[in-house]
């Protein structure tokens, strides 16, 4: 494996490419899917919607919240988890960026 190299890009480059890593898994676009189905936190209603065992589930959850996409808030004896919108609307704005200004670039 080779070693990584992000001490040599910006705190914001490597804040921008941990969300983005996040959710390069489909199972994290599920449960991020699920989550604006429910229209409402989750907690502990996954293993019933995606074919994952409650550990890779958890796993998954962990990265979400790792990249601050999702946030946790402790309920009994379980945690729920909902979107978290300032991240979301920083991912907007990252998009947002690069979509305006490929228009100045001559594609090839």
């Amino acid at each position: 494996m080779g070693i990584t190299k992000s001490t040599e890009f910006t705190t914001e480059q490597n804040k921008k490419s941990l969300v983005f890593k996040a959710l390069g898994h489909p199972a994290r676009i599920a449960i991020i899917e699920h989550i604006l189905s429910v229209n409402t936190c989750i907690c502990n209603d996954l293993v019933g919607v995606l074919p994952l065992s409650q550990a890779t589930i958890s796993q998954h959850l962990r990265e979400l919240k790792e990249a601050n996409i999702i946030k946790g808030s402790i309920e009994g004896n379980s945690i729920c988890y909902c979107l978290n919108i300032e991240t979301l609307s920083s991912i907007r704005n990252v998009l947002d960026h690069f979509i305006s200004n490929s228009d100045r670039i001559p594609c090839c």
